[in-house]
C-alpha cells in the first residue's frame, strides 16, 4: 500500500514539473513574441513617416506682407515646401540678406533644400538666389526655358546643377512644373497634387492667373484646392478683378491665397469672396491639410 502511494505521489510531481516547463516555455515563447513586436515598433518608429504621409506645409521666406511680428518684407517672393517627397525652394526674393535673416528666424536650413525652382527670370524672385547656394549649392535648380545666359552662368559657376525644361515636368512624386512658354509669356509655376486637390504657386502670374490655373487642370484633370502666390492684377479695376474671381469660382478652386504682386485692392477683393476660404499669405508658416 506504502508503495503504490509513493508512486502516485511520484506520477503527480512527474506531471506537475511537465505543466511547469510547459508554462515556462509558452511564458518565454510568449516574451520573445512580445519582444520582437516591441523590437518592429520601436523600427517603424525610427523609420518615421514615409515621404508625403505627412501634411505639407508651406513656409514663405519673403513677401510683401508677413503674418507675424519679427520677419522683414520687401516686394518679392519665396517660399519652401516640405512635406514632398523633396524639399522645395519656390523663387528666392529680392534681397538676399533679408531672405536669410527670415530663414534663420524661421529655423530653416538651406541644406535641406532638395529642388529650387525659379519663376521667371526677375530681380524680385532672384536676387537672394546666389547667396542661398553660398550655404547650400548642392541642389538642383529648375530655371526657365529662357533664362538669360547670365542667370544660368550664375548658378552654375556656385556649383549648382541646372534644368531649363522646355515643357510641363513632374519633378517629384506629386510635384509639377507648367510649361514655362505660353500666352507669349516666360513663366513656370508649381502644382502639387494633393489628396484634397491640386495646389498651385505661383510667382508672379504674367501669363494670366486663370490661364495658369486651366494650364493646371488640364496638366493633371484634377479640381484645384488652393491657388496662392503672386497674381499680377495691381493695374487691374475692381470690376476685371471681379471677373477674375468669377472665373475662378467657373474653375472650381476652393480656396485662394493672393499675395506679392496681386495689389492690395485685388486681395481685399478675393478676400471679400472667399471669405473663410480665403488664405492669408505672408512670411511665416502655412499648413496645408492635404497630403501628396
Amino acid at each position: 500500500m506504502a508503495r503504490t502511494i509513493h508512486n502516485l505521489s511520484c506520477r503527480a510531481c512527474v506531471i506537475i514539473l511537465v505543466a511547469e516547463v510547459l508554462t515556462g516555455c509558452l511564458l518565454t515563447a510568449g516574451c520573445a513574441k512580445g519582444h520582437r513586436q516591441a523590437e518592429v515598433a520601436t523600427a517603424k518608429q525610427a523609420a518615421g513617416p514615409k515621404a508625403g504621409s505627412s501634411a505639407i506645409q508651406i513656409t514663405v521666406l519673403y513677401d510683401n506682407y508677413t503674418l507675424s511680428e519679427g520677419f522683414k518684407t520687401g516686394w518679392g517672393f519665396s517660399c519652401i515646401i516640405t512635406g514632398t517627397e523633396k524639399c522645395i525652394l519656390f523663387d528666392a526674393g529680392a534681397n538676399a540678406d533679408l531672405l536669410l535673416e527670415n530663414m534663420d528666424k524661421l529655423q530653416l536650413r538651406a541644406q535641406d533644400v532638395d529642388l529650387v525652382v525659379i519663376s521667371h527670370d526677375h530681380g524680385d524672385h532672384t536676387g537672394g538666389l546666389y547667396s542661398f547656394l553660398g550655404r547650400h549649392s548642392n541642389a538642383l535648380v529648375y530655371l526657365p526655358s529662357t533664362a538669360s545666359a547670365g542667370l544660368v552662368q550664375g548658378v552654375e559657376s556656385r556649383g549648382a546643377k541646372v534644368q531649363m525644361p522646355d515643357n510641363a515636368l513632374q519633378i517629384c512624386e506629386g510635384v509639377h512644373l507648367t510649361d514655362s512658354t505660353f500666352k507669349g509669356n516666360v513663366e513656370q509655376s508649381l502644382v502639387l497634387d494633393t489628396t484634397e486637390g491640386l495646389v498651385v504657386v505661383t510667382g508672379c502670374a504674367h501669363p494670366g492667373i486663370v490661364e495658369i490655373v486651366k494650364k493646371a487642370k488640364q496638366m493633371l484633370n484634377k479640381d484645384v484646392y488652393l491657388v496662392f502666390g503672386g497674381f499680377h492684377l495691381l493695374d487691374l479695376s475692381a470690376s476685371q478683378v471681379q471677373s477674375i474671381i468669377q472665373q475662378f469660382r467657373e474653375l472650381g478652386v476652393q480656396k485662394v491665397g493672393a499675395s506679392h504682386c496681386t495689389g492690395d485692392r485685388a486681395i481685399q477683393l478675393f478676400k471679400e469672396a472667399y471669405r473663410e476660404d480665403f488664405v492669408p499669405i505672408g512670411v511665416g508658416r502655412i499648413s496645408i491639410p492635404g497630403k501628396l
